[in-house]
């Protein structure tokens, strides 16, 4: 049978609804009709994102397009996805993940001149950025991913989402995917997030066919610390989690965001939730991370 699938319209929302079609397809049913959706972040392309609501706005229309019934699944990045899970949806599916890092185009990191100009529209990668280099210059940078990489000549580097390149089969003289040491991608960067009605039985049947565990664990711990962070808390924030055996390592970060004051965590253990709880709390209660809220505010 086939399913509805609500997906925002940009090339990448679509190859990513049309990738869970064809999961769906080979794990034994059949695929995904798209039911496109206008989000407020497609419709402005100009103002920073964390100026009308950051996390949330590329996905909050699509899951009314769930919630009254127009589709039967959301398909989303996860990195879009807000902590909390509005009432009427379930977080039932996150497929195998793709590259999680963030991707320098134009220009190595190691090779970034002094005062070198970078745009991005994430004020955390901004942030991480100005830690380690206080002397780079910044300008936002808005719009689909296509376009972001045609602007990159404008400057000298842009940052995107590895993932993204990846998925469209784009190219560029240079790209250099950045460690996690260097620059900690968002909370399920490289993840796809997939969500339907919590009481349509039959699609929640479907999609748990193609839930990959080991993403899911890493994403459960990723997305615990956020949450944890007090939903979608407005300073730059990222975690990443690897599996090792049974065990999970988690590395969360929170920073000012003029990246003058960076905190980080690394820790252990094998639930993924109280994971990236302990980690938030820990960023918040120990290491001085409530005094940047309180700042932020």
């Amino acid at each position: 049978m086939t399913l509805r699938a609500a997906t925002r319209g940009s090339a990448l929302a679509r190859w990513q609804t049309a990738h869970v079609g064809a999961l769906l397809d080979a794990s034994g049913g059949g695929g995904v009709d798209e039911v496109i959706v206008s989000t407020l972040g497609d419709r402005d392309k100009s103002t920073p994102l964390h100026a009308i609501g950051g996390k949330g706005v590329f996905v909050k229309e699509v899951q009314a397009a769930v919630l009254d019934g127009r589709a039967d699944l959301a398909v989303h990045s996860g990195k879009d996805l807000p902590a909390e899970t509005p009432d009427g949806l379930v977080l039932i599916a996150v497929p195998e993940r793709a590259d999680p890092r963030d991707a320098l185009v134009g220009c190595r990191w190691d090779d970034l001149a002094p005062g070198a100009h970078v745009a991005t529209g994430s004020v955390r990668r901004r942030a991480q950025m100005a830690w380690l280099r206080p002397d780079l210059r910044f300008s936002e940078l808005r719009g689909n991913v296509p376009t972001r990489m045609e602007k990159a000549a404008d400057f000298d580097a842009i940052v995107v989402a590895a993932a993204a390149i990846d998925r469209l089969g784009l190219s560029a003289p240079v790209i250099d995917r950045l460690d996690p040491s260097v620059m900690l991608p968002q909370v399920a960067q490289g993840a796809l997030a997939i969500e339907c009605r919590v009481d349509d039985g039959p699609t929640i049947e479907r999609l748990r066919a193609i839930d990959h565990a080991p993403t899911r664990r890493a994403v459960d711990a990723e997305r615990a610390f956020l949450s944890e962070l007090g939903g979608d808390c407005d300073l730059p924030a990222g975690a990443h989690a690897v599996l090792e055996g049974d065990e999970i390592e988690l590395v969360a970060v929170l920073a000012s965001l003029d990246g003058r004051v960076l905190i980080r965590d690394r820790r252990r253990g094998r639930e993924p939730e109280a994971l990236g709880r302990a980690a938030a709390r820990h960023l918040l209660d120990d290491a001085g991370g409530a005094d940047l809220l309180v700042d932020a505010r």
